[in-house]
């Protein structure tokens, strides 16, 4: 039985890609009763009898799935932030890499329109940002007319399944257009009094970029905690991850605990602040949340 990867969901169809090319799919009979819903990005089993008329049979195992892109197998998430119209949030963003990580996902820094910034303005942002370096993540910051963007890309997204992530009006579906012309994903102003752009996207598919695949979507916007646990939230900070086993009790949530090593680092002035302010308030944002039945 041939095997492939689902690149596009459409209508109740799933396109296939294979050695032999493309073909569209239906899921088997039973997946409804078992209430299994193929995904993008799954590698899966199918039957055919021509190009247009095949069943998918049975679905590997997921690395990891999205909700929003409905999406499997992801390697890495883009995070795409702006540092001004809207202006740079690492509130947000932290939530942007609280989300991935507890999915598995390797994220990636885009800090976009660094243009706009005053200079005072941009030496005060790049201080705080260089701290994301330090604790191993890739950064890059674009300007609004950056000529080398394809090539900076092409570097990040060869060989890989990847996603685009960020608050409205930060420039994803501009950078998704750039680097692939064909998607002409539609963009809107962004509003003076929201500061949000708009975007519209009927279906998610994974797109060939170089020797890579790009979800051409621009990405999960909805932000909540629904699916993490309390417990996992330090797991998606990778310095306290660094520092938990110093802790003087294992399990510690480094909020009120005697002897934290994380607590000790801040007093040191070696995590960064806004960073565990952001943390403390996702803690008690997953405390208040409602149950779910």
């Amino acid at each position: 039985m041939p095997r492939g990867k689902i690149v596009k969901a459409l209508s109740g169809f799933y396109y296939v890609q294979y050695e032999g090319g493309l073909v569209q799919c239906r899921g088997r009979g039973n997946f409804r009763q078992k209430k299994i819903t193929p995904l993008v990005g799954d590698y899966v089993e199918f039957e055919y009898h021509d190009k247009k008329e095949g069943y998918i049979m049975a679905i590997s195992e997921r690395e990891n799935q999205l909700t929003r892109p409905p999406i499997a197998n992801v390697d890495q998430a883009i995070i795409v932030t702006s540092v001004k119209q809207p202006d740079l949030s690492l509130n947000l963003l932290d939530k942007f890499l609280v989300l991935v990580e507890s999915k598995s996902i390797q994220p990636l820094l885009f800090f976009t329109k660094m243009d706009l910034l005053e200079e005072e303005e941009e030496s005060i942002v790049r201080e705080k940002l260089a701290y994301y370096q330090t604790i191993g993540y890739e950064v890059e910051f674009l300007s609004t007319k950056d000529r080398e963007l394809n090539h900076q890309l092409s570097v990040h997204l060869n060989q890989k399944v990847s996603v685009f992530a960020g608050q409205s009006g930060v420039g994803k579906t501009s950078l998704l257009n750039t680097i692939i012309p064909d998607l002409q994903l539609e963009t809107d102003n962004i509003s003076e009094s929201l500061g949000r752009g708009k975007h519209t996207t009927r279906h998610v598919e994974l797109i060939t970029f170089e020797e890579g695949l790009v979800a051409d979507t621009p990405g999960f916007s909805a932000l909540d905690f629904k699916e993490i646990d309390l417990e996992v939230l330090p797991e998606c900070f990778p310095e306290f991850v660094e520092l938990q086993n110093q802790c003087k009790f294992r399990g510690c949530m480094h909020v009120k605990e005697p002897k934290c090593a994380v607590k000790a680092a801040l007093d040191r002035g070696e995590i960064l602040e806004d960073r565990y302010q952001n943390y403390l308030q996702f803690v008690e944002e997953i405390k208040n949340r409602k149950p779910r039945y």
